[in-house]
């Protein structure tokens, strides 16, 4: 079935060769600012870097007869998604809106009208949509964890062929399109807490409990260097999702890229001290957790909070997904690498304190914060919240049930025993 779908495109691209308009390139040409265009392609690499980082993250925490799959199912995305956003995945999140709720598929179908497009802001159309793709290519590769060591390969590239299209790429044209009714609420959504991380935790969470737990839940993580040398590229990176959100290489970015990094380490040391409280000792895995956390918190409030504030955010973001992995460690729920507890909780916990820190010193399409004795946007995250929640662990849970049927998602007793990497590649390390 994949096979026939890119043989499928390949023949669209064939007849659909998007001719771009010379005039038209020229005339959006005129506006375009040298800086912010070198900034963001520059950007948009770091972003394309996390999901690479993401694989060694992933990858070195599996049991070792698993690595090789757990690292290309973050690989495959970048493929996967990358053909699927040329073909209508960037049209359904930034095309002519359709109530509020979706953009019209054909507006930029096969990428036509994208080269001569009319420039974002002061950057061209082309770079935008680009950029916006290393968003999409790692938000499904970050559910993978959910379900690392039991999953079969081609059903995982169907299931996120469609969380792509009705999932991912709605909310983000509802949280960021000017006509996307989350934007019009009023929801604030910097670099995507809401958009990335909270669909993909709560997607996370609904693979967790429809294919129940393994065969044999406890192992030790493989390669703990992998998660280090993850956790620094994921870091690195991560200044391209947070300072390139401000699509500019002005101040905005700066104060965005010195928010990611400040709350990012406040979060990994809260993470540590915290253990150590409980009695635990210091540990690498626990830093790099704390870390990642500290970087998903900080994701929706990065431009618009200050410095100060970003370890607050931090902090608090590292204690509650430290509680809620210990929590889910007593449970029955098999999340193998904590993704719901967080990247999902992460989300949740940076989506309400922006709506606590906001304030328009920052940034001034920002609106005032809670902190600062406005209660508008505070209520509006909390009614957001409710709203992308229930969107985005029902309809999960619907498109697995639907992959379920067409391509069955577990892997047999045997096969998992077996480890992925072989039954399901033919490799091994």
């Amino acid at each position: 079935m994949p096979f026939l779908a890119l043989v499928a495109v390949t023949l669209l691209a064939l007849f659909t060769p998007s001719l771009p308009n010379p005039e038209k390139m020229a005339k959006a040409m005129n506006g375009i600012s040298s800086a912010d265009t070198a900034w963001l392609l520059t950007a948009a690499a770091f972003v394309l870097l996390m999901t690479p980082g993401l694989a060694y993250f992933y990858g070195g925490m599996v049991n070792s007869k698993n690595i090789i799959s757990t690292m290309l199912q973050s690989m495959i995305s970048m493929a996967v998604i990358s053909v699927l956003w040329v073909v209508m995945g960037f049209s359904i999140a930034f095309g002519d809106d359709i109530g509020g709720l979706v953009g019209d598929p054909r507006t930029f179908f096969m990428f036509n009208g994208v080269l001569d497009g009319p420039l974002w802001g002061t950057i061209p159309l082309a770079l935008f949509a680009m950029f916006q793709l290393k968003f999409a290519i790692i938000s499904p590769a970050l559910i993978t964890g959910a379900f690392a060591e039991r999953i079969k390969f081609k059903s995982y590239i169907l299931f996120i062929c469609m969380f792509s299209i009705f999932i991912y790429a709605p909310l983000a044209h509802c949280t960021w399109h000017a006509e996307g009714f989350l934007f019009k609420m009023g929801v604030l959504d910097f670099a995507g807490g809401t958009v990335v991380h909270m669909s993909a935790g709560w997607a996370a969470l609904a693979f967790a409990l429809y294919l129940k737990g393994r065969s044999n839940a406890e192992h030790k993580p493989a390669n703990i260097p992998f998660v280090l040398l993850g956790t620094g590229l994921l870091w690195v990176g991560w200044f391209g999702f947070n300072a390139g959100s401000a699509l500019s290489s002005g101040g905005l970015a700066v104060s965005a890229f010195a928010t990611t990094n400040t709350a990012s380490a406040a979060a990994s040391l809260a993470w540590v001290f915290f253990d150590s409280v409980k009695g635990k000792k210091p540990s690498a895995l626990g830093a790099c957790i704390g870390a990642v956390v500290g970087l998903v918190a900080i994701t929706p409030a990065a431009g618009f909070v200050t410095i100060p504030h970003s370890i607050v955010i931090g902090v608090v973001a590292s204690l509650v997904s430290n509680v809620v992995v210990d929590w889910r460690a007593k449970t029955t729920l098999d999340d193998t690498l904590d993704v719901f507890p967080c990247h999902g909780v992460g989300g949740i916990v940076g989506m309400i304190l922006t709506g606590v820190f906001a304030t328009p010193a920052i940034n001034p399409l920002s609106t005032t914060g809670l902190f600062f004795g406005e209660t508008t946007l505070f209520l509006s995250h909390l009614k957001a919240l409710v709203i992308v929640s229930a969107f985005a662990f029902g309809g999960s849970f619907i498109l697995l049930k639907l992959t379920d049927i067409i391509s069955p998602l577990r892997v047999s007793v045997e096969e998992e025993q077996v480890g992925l990497d072989v039954s399901q590649h033919g490799e091994s390390l």
